[in-house]
């Protein structure tokens, strides 16, 4: 799946696409690309990636992030929005972030969006963008409550029913 790195809120207004040059290594896409193939070296649930494209326009560059696309997958805003997430689905949804914070990645943008779940029924974490690895701490909280914010824009005020299954999921994975 190709996704082309654009900006949001008001900074779009002046430029949707093009971002600051400061050198190769430190372009959205390298940061992305390889913190991905770190988490797929370690079993974590996301995509694999296939390669990052930074094209230089002087003291600017656009960029893409090249992943395989998960098979079948929707993601967990449509599922919420349909009445179609359950309780085990949500539990394992809780479980999966709780991997993901175990191994220190703090999801700066943790959304119903950003979780996927294929045919099976499992959960991928996609868009790895400005995220990082960190030691435990109070950022896990902000993660959750974020999702939790998601959870009740997409359910339509349903949190009740649908954060304690994936608290429950989050408590009780290992």
């Amino acid at each position: 799946m190709l996704r082309p790195y654009q900006r949001g809120g008001l900074i779009a207004k002046v430029s949707k696409q093009r971002y600051v040059w400061l050198g190769a290594e430190r372009t959205r896409a390298f940061r992305e690309v390889r913190l991905t193939a770190a988490l797929y070296e370690q079993g974590l649930p996301v995509p694999r990636p296939v390669a990052c494209c930074v094209t230089r326009f002087g003291l600017t560059y656009e960029a893409a992030l090249l992943t395989v696309r998960i098979s079948g997958s929707r993601a967990l805003a449509s599922l919420l929005t349909n009445g179609e997430a359950d309780e085990a689905l949500l539990k394992r949804v809780g479980a999966m972030i709780k991997r993901f914070h175990q191994e220190g990645l703090d999801h700066v943008d943790l959304n119903a969006r950003n979780i996927l779940v294929d045919e099976a029924g499992k959960p991928w974490l996609i868009d790895l963008d400005r995220c990082r690895l960190r030691p435990q701490g109070k950022w896990q909280a902000s993660n959750l409550q974020r999702l939790e914010r998601s959870v009740v824009k997409f359910a339509h005020g349903q949190v009740e029913n649908l954060m304690a299954p994936l608290y429950a999921g989050y408590a009780d994975a290992v």
